[in-house]
Parts: C-alpha cells; sequence; structure tokens
C-alpha cells in the first residue's frame, strides 16, 4: 500500500484538479465573455478577411522557422510593429463601433441567452431564389432601376446600417414595390440575406476601376463596388435600358437572362440544378460579356 501511496503521490499528482477560488471562476466568465464576443464582432465585420490573411501568414511564418528560411524570418521581424500600427489605422472605424457596442450591450442578459437567430447562417430556399428571379425581370421589363444585394459568407452588417432596417421574408411583391418610383425606399440598394430582406434604402461603395467602360451609370459602378469588397452577388436592372447585370468578384456580366440568374443564383444558395447544367454552359457562352 504503501508504494501505491508513493507511486500516486510521484506520478499522478498532476491529475489532481487544482484549487479554484471564487476570484478564479469570475475571471474564467469575464474572459470567456470578451473572446466570444471578440470572435463574433470579428466575424460580422470586414476584420474577418483580415485574420484569415494573418492566419495564412502565420502558416508562413512556421514553415519559415522549421525550414530556417532566414530571409522570410528578417523580413517578418522586421514588418510586425508597422503591420498593427497599419491595421489598428485601417480599422479605425470597426474598432470604435466595437466598443460602441460594447458599451449598448445588455451584459447579464447576454450572460444568460444563448439563443442565436439561426436564419443569420441559414441558406435560402428555392422558393426565395424564385421570387428575386420574377421580381428582377418584372422590374426590367417595366424599365425600373433596381439594385439587388445578396449576401454570401462575408457579412454585409456595415453597408446593412446605411439604410432602413426591414427584416422581411422576400417575395417579388415587396421587392417591386421598394423599387416603385416615388417611394420612399426605391433610393439605394436592397440586402438579401438568407430568406428575408435586411435592408433597403443602403449605400453601396462606388468602384474606383478605372478601366470600367464610361457608358456605366453610378448604380452599375456601386454594384461592381460592392463586389470588390465581398463574395456577394449584385444584381443590377438598368432603368435607361431595362437589361438586368450581375456583379460579382469585380466584375460584371451583362444583359443576363433569368436561366443564367438562376444558375448564378444556385451558386450563391450552394445547390447544383442537375436538370440546368446544359442551360447553364448555354448560358454562360451567350451571357458573359464583362465590361470593358
Amino acid at each position: 500500500m504503501e508504494a501505491i501511496s508513493n507511486f500516486i503521490n510521484d506520478y499522478l499528482v498532476w491529475i489532481s484538479l487544482p484549487k479554484i477560488n471564487p476570484s478564479d471562476i469570475i475571471e474564467i466568465i469575464i474572459l470567456a465573455y470578451l473572446i466570444y464576443h471578440l470572435v463574433k464582432w470579428v466575424k460580422n465585420t470586414r476584420a474577418w478577411a483580415l485574420v484569415k490573411g494573418l492566419i495564412v501568414i502565420m502558416i508562413f511564418w512556421v514553415l519559415a522557422v522549421i525550414m530556417d528560411l532566414n530571409v522570410i524570418l528578417w523580413i517578418i521581424s522586421n514588418t510586425i510593429n508597422v503591420g498593427i500600427i497599419a491595421i489598428i489605422i485601417l480599422f479605425q472605424p470597426e474598432f470604435r463601433k466595437a466598443l460602441e457596442q460594447l458599451g449598448q450591450k445588455n451584459i447579464v442578459k447576454n450572460l444568460i441567452s444563448f439563443d442565436d437567430s439561426r436564419e443569420r447562417n441559414e441558406r435560402f430556399s428555392n422558393h426565395t431564389l424564385s421570387e428575386i428571379i420574377r421580381a428582377t425581370f418584372e422590374l426590367a421589363k417595366r424599365k425600373t432601376g433596381a439594385l439587388i444585394v445578396i449576401e454570401s459568407e462575408t457579412p454585409l452588417n456595415e453597408y446593412e446600417g446605411t439604410g432602413i432596417y426591414i427584416d422581411s421574408l422576400v417575395s417579388s411583391e415587396l421587392l417591386i414595390n421598394i423599387f416603385e418610383h416615388n417611394t420612399p425606399l426605391h433610393d439605394g440598394a436592397v440586402i438579401i440575406r438568407g430568406n428575408r430582406i435586411a435592408a433597403a434604402t443602403c449605400y453601396l461603395p462606388l468602384s474606383d476601376n478605372m478601366q470600367l467602360s464610361k457608358d456605366l451609370g453610378t448604380r452599375h459602378r456601386a454594384g461592381i463596388g460592392m463586389s470588390e469588397v465581398s463574395d456577394s452577388l449584385t444584381i443590377i436592372v438598368s432603368e435607361e435600358t431595362g437589361k438586368v447585370s450581375i456583379a460579382q468578384k469585380g466584375k460584371l456580366i451583362r444583359n443576363v437572362d433569368g436561366d443564367y440568374l438562376r444558375i448564378k443564383l444556385a451558386e450563391i444558395q450552394k445547390k447544383m440544378i442537375e436538370s440546368r447544367k446544359i442551360k447553364f454552359w448555354r448560358a454562360k457562352i451567350r451571357n458573359e460579356k464583362e465590361a470593358d
């Protein structure tokens, strides 16, 4: 028995639980709260793309350490301080907004409430897809200008805040009514998240691309600008011609038809439509005319 006791004291003492004081529990709760909201804030801003870029740099740094790549190590070590300052300057508006939101939060409510909305990450349904297409080409038929942004992986909360919150189910009638002339909500863009219209009259960043065609108006430049800063898909209906265009990944695809628009929306929806594959390739050859 003495040998067993000595063995436990010598080798298994590390498995014993440490003494936890009430102050330790409070520290754990505070740190968990701060870390949770920090991660949540990062995912809802442009900083999420920055974090992914930093992860890539960290991977290169680890490989440089393992393989003893002195030049890369020297570059990273001499630019890290400047990089931190640049990040703070670049994301100063986001940092200020995060502190403002922290001050407005009901801390007790957030600690005891774990019910988070599932619709935030929900993919839109086939019904929503059909309603968007129906509204788009009805607006095109009437030559009513429209700007519809379909959110993908990158959150668009920053641009949503520039408009008027709606939070309504997507319907073709509502979209048509929003963009109707001489209505309070017709000016600006509509942002769609999942199966809901998040906001209307939103202001989008204009593209600075000097190679864009001079005949493109503000609506088209705004759609391209949004596609340059996010992975969203923007549908543009021209008020002058009634033509439908798509802006995605910084490129403008003009004069698209319903079949092509359905395929592009299905890509955002992350669902493959097997029966439309042949039509997709025909529509792609016919409609992919990028702006000069």
